[in-house]
């Protein structure tokens, strides 16, 4: 059982439930889709990894949840499963920086887009970057 600290809002038993919804990423398009049932429900744009410290591709899925985390990862942290670093998807502190390839890996997003997206998806929703 996924043991999330920063999550008291949820109920254990939500964070198990397997979500009805997936993300991709498509890092060419700095653009991150929420779909459900296999068709775009909706779409964000992000800030993606600068050529130095790229943004992994592959498929992963949300590991751990925190809410105002601060700092540079803005109101909402989605921790990934990545195999080689801390990445995830969070909010920013600096809303300049979306469209652009700045990040050091992570996936950012505006902290009113990213508030959106935790509406729909928790820990153990999958997550595809391409």
């Amino acid at each position: 059982m996924y043991n999330c600290p920063f999550c008291p809002y949820l109920y254990q038993s939500d964070m198990m439930r397997q979500s009805a919804y997936r993300i991709t990423i498509n890092l060419n398009e700095r653009r991150l889709y929420l779909i459900k049932d296999g068709k775009i429900f909706k779409s964000y744009p992000v800030a993606i990894g600068k050529p130095s410290s790229p943004t992994p591709k592959g498929s992963f899925k949300i590991v751990n949840v925190a809410v105002n985390p601060g700092g540079p990862f803005g109101v909402r942290w989605l921790g990934l499963d990545a195999p080689y670093g801390d990445y995830g998807i969070h909010g920013t502190n600096s809303p300049s920086s979306i469209g652009k390839a700045i990040s050091n890996g992570c996936i950012r997003m505006h902290n009113k887009d990213i508030l959106d997206l935790v509406k729909y998806v928790w820990v153990r929703t999958l997550v595809k970057i391409v």
